[in-house]
């Protein structure tokens, strides 16, 4: 894509979605636990993004847990017919706000129906199924289990598409024999780019990929030359930073989050930064 397109849309299963959407995770409490502080601001910013146009939501029921989605329903329920919501599967919360792997059929199936029940739907439009082999990062380990359940789920017809996180090139590879796989959502960003080789890979196959933590996760990107190269543009280091996933592939889909709906506004304007060649190469420094 050169710096003067527009980033478009891009397939996500059967759905045409923009391919700069909203993550819900912030509006949880602390920790992504329990509720939020301000609850009236947190449905504010979920109206605001569909309000400008976005209709992709990633969500997860195990955040709070259920009061993101709880949060979405309340704030946007009945659904408008192009909104796409991608929730997650995998784990569970601890009393404690601690994250514990959630792989058995049991968990798995009463995730979905939490996530039926939470976001007021008969099906859910996408699900990630979360490696939690390591937390921080993906590590191998068979997928095959989980995986056949939701595919099992899938045919019952309470799950249109299967999605992954967290994981491997082999265990996409090895996920795609079990069912289709739309998606895969995993950590990369300007600086943190692991995953360079497996976009590319996926953009050859149609498929998208979803970063998390496109802005660094809960501590923002630091560094001078981003901050350098946003003064020149007039931007904040944050909108540079979309606007480069923006342009680093077009398979990628974004889902930055936040609670506050000023900086929301601020996210989507991210797509009308037009980066130059040179100002590419001298992000791309960043990484090394």
């Amino acid at each position: 894509m050169s710096s003067h397109e527009k980033p478009g849309s891009y397939k996500l299963g059967t759905h045409m979605v923009k391919r700069l959407g909203y993550g819900a995770m912030q509006l949880a409490g602390p920790s992504v636990f329990g509720p939020p502080r301000d609850p009236d601001a947190a449905l504010a910013v979920l109206r605001e993004a569909v309000a400008s146009g976005v209709n992709h939501i990633d969500t997860a029921d195990f955040y709070g847990p259920h009061v993101t989605n709880q949060l979405i329903r309340e704030a946007l329920h009945p659904y408008p017919r192009d909104l796409v919501i991608v929730s997650k599967l995998g784990a569970r919360r601890g009393a404690d706000a601690s994250w514990a792997p959630a792989f058995s059929r049991e968990e798995l199936t009463q995730g979905v129906h939490d996530n039926l029940r939470n976001l007021g739907v008969d099906v859910l439009d996408v699900v990630n199924l979360r490696a939690m082999f390591d937390v921080h990062q993906p590590a191998e380990g068979s997928l095959e289990a989980p995986l056949t359940v939701l595919a099992d789920l899938q045919r019952k017809g309470l799950v249109r598409h299967v999605g992954l996180s967290n994981v491997t090139p082999k265990q996409i590879a090895d996920g795609r024999r079990i069912c289709e796989i739309v998606c895969v959502q995993n950590y990369y960003n300007l600086a943190h780019r692991t995953d360079d080789a497996l976009i590319d890979d996926l953009a050859g196959q149609g498929i998208a990929y979803v970063p998390f933590f496109p802005l660094g996760g809960f501590t923002p990107l630091q560094s001078s030359t981003l901050s350098d190269v946003a003064r020149r543009l007039d931007a904040t280091p944050m909108q540079v930073a979309l606007a480069w996933l923006l342009q680093r592939a077009p398979n990628i889909l974004l889902i930055p989050g936040t609670s506050s709906v000023a900086h929301l506004r601020e996210n989507l304007a991210a797509p009308r930064l037009a980066l130059t060649r040179q100002t590419l190469d001298e992000l791309n420094g960043i990484a090394s």
